[in-house]
């Protein structure tokens, strides 16, 4: 059995819309990594990155802890938002003194607007169809 590493490893778990991401943190010289691709080359606008690890920016300590985050569902914007949220959840178990800094931030609340879902007898989630009254 090999021994186990030096670093800990933190985890956290974060959702945007129906993305859903699993960060594990370790400290490190600031590697950034989704689903085995650099942030830049898997987030498609460099705004979605940026907002992705938004979180460390507001804690400074962009260089010097690793990010690897497995990410599923949704769109682009929706897994920018999601690892986010995983990162600041897995700071905050790293370090319990970062929870107001990142909460003041906004990192730590999980955003709950959803896709509201279609009803029956019309053709869209608030449309309706045309109304005659001829």
């Amino acid at each position: 059995m090999s021994t186990a590493t030096a670093t800990t490893i933190f985890l956290g778990t974060g959702r945007r819309k129906t993305a859903t991401a699993r960060v594990r943190l370790s400290e490190g010289s600031g590697k950034l990594t989704v689903n085995g691709r650099t942030f830049d080359s898997y987030f498609s606008h460099e705004n979605f990155s940026k907002q992705a690890y938004a979180p460390l920016l507001t804690v400074e300590l962009r260089e010097k802890i690793d990010v690897s985050a497995n990410v599923a569902g949704g769109g682009v914007a929706g897994q920018a938002g999601a690892v986010a949220h995983g990162i600041a959840r897995a700071l905050q178990k790293m370090n319990a003194e970062l929870r107001p800094a990142l909460k003041k931030a906004g990192h730590i609340t999980r955003d709950p607007r959803e896709k509201e879902r279609k009803k029956a007898g019309q053709p869209g989630a608030r449309k309706r169809f045309q109304f005659s009254k001829r």
